[in-house]
C-alpha cells in the first residue's frame, strides 16, 4: 500500500469534518407545508345532517338526473364526489359512468365514511372507492377526474382557498369542478354566485358556465383550471359589501 492511500479511519473522519463544516446539513428536514393560507372574509356554515331531504322526493324531481346531465357527466369518466354523505350522488354517479368509469366518494367525517362504504360494498358498487378527506384537503389523486362534484357544501368549507388550492392539481386538463349551491348568505347554507366565482378565481380557476338548477334547490356553475396555480402568499381574499 502507498504510503499517501488513507486508511478507512482516515477517510471516515475527514466524511464527518466535511459534514460538519457547514457546506451540507447532517439532518434532512421535511420540506415546509405551503402557506399560510388567506382567510374567507365571509361566514362559514355550520356542518348540518347529510340529510336534508329523502332519495325519493330528490329522485321525483330528477335532481341529479339534471345536474350529471347539465355537467356533461358521461359513461367512462372519473368523477369525485366531495361531501358525499350518504351517497346519494354517489350511486347515480356510479350508474352513469358504468362499469368503465369510476367514482371517488369523500367525506371529513370517518362514521359518514364508513356507513358510505358499508352502502357501497352492500349494493356491490365495484367502480365506487370511499376516501376520508380533511376539512381544508380533499385528497384526491393528481390528474384524475373529469369532473369533482360538490353539492350543497361549497358554504361549509371552513379554508376555501386552501381547499381549492390543493384541488387543482386532481383535474385532468379538460376537467371541471361542479358546484351546486343556493343563491344565499353562506351563514344561511348557499354562496351568492358572485361570491363563488370571485373565490375560485383568487386560486385560479375560470367560470364557463353558469346556470338555474331549480330540480337541486339552487343553480349550478362549473370552473376551469387555468394558468400557473398561485402561490398561497398571493391569493387575495374575496372581501364581502
Amino acid at each position: 500500500m502507498s504510503l499517501f492511500t488513507p486508511s478507512p479511519l482516515v477517510l471516515v473522519v475527514a466524511l464527518f469534518l466535511a459534514a460538519c463544516d457547514g457546506s451540507s446539513a447532517l439532518i434532512r428536514h421535511d420540506p415546509k407545508p405551503p402557506g399560510p393560507f388567506p382567510a374567507a372574509d365571509r361566514p362559514v356554515a355550520h356542518i348540518v345532517s347529510a340529510r336534508w331531504s329523502t332519495e325519493q322526493d330528490r329522485d321525483r324531481v330528477n335532481e341529479a338526473g339534471d345536474v350529471m346531465a347539465k355537467s356533461g357527466i358521461k359513461p367512462g369518466m372519473t368523477v369525485a364526489d366531495i361531501g358525499a354523505g350518504e351517497g346519494y350522488y354517489t350511486i347515480r354517479l356510479a350508474a352513469r359512468v358504468g362499469k368503465d368509469g369510476r367514482v371517488l366518494a369523500e367525506d371529513i367525517f370517518a362514521n359518514v365514511r364508513d356507513a358510505l362504504a358499508d352502502r357501497v360494498a352492500r349494493e356491490r358498487l365495484d367502480n365506487v372507492s370511499v376516501r376520508l378527506g380533511s376539512p381544508a384537503d380533499p385528497r384526491l389523486p393528481p390528474a384524475s377526474f373529469d369532473r369533482v362534484v360538490m353539492v350543497h357544501m361549497y358554504h361549509e368549507i371552513e379554508r376555501p382557498y386552501e381547499f381549492l388550492w390543493r384541488m387543482r392539481p386532481s383535474l385532468k386538463p379538460d376537467g371541471l369542478i361542479v358546484v351546486v349551491d343556493a343563491n344565499r348568505p353562506t351563514q344561511d347554507h348557499g354562496t351568492p354566485p358572485a361570491l363563488l366565482k370571485c373565490e375560485f378565481a383568487a386560486v385560479g380557476y375560470l367560470e364557463v358556465a353558469v346556470s338555474d338548477m331549480p330540480s337541486a334547490g339552487g343553480y349550478l356553475a362549473e370552473f376551469r383550471a387555468t394558468g400557473p396555480r398561485p402561490e398561497p402568499a398571493a391569493i387575495k381574499p374575496c372581501r364581502l359589501g
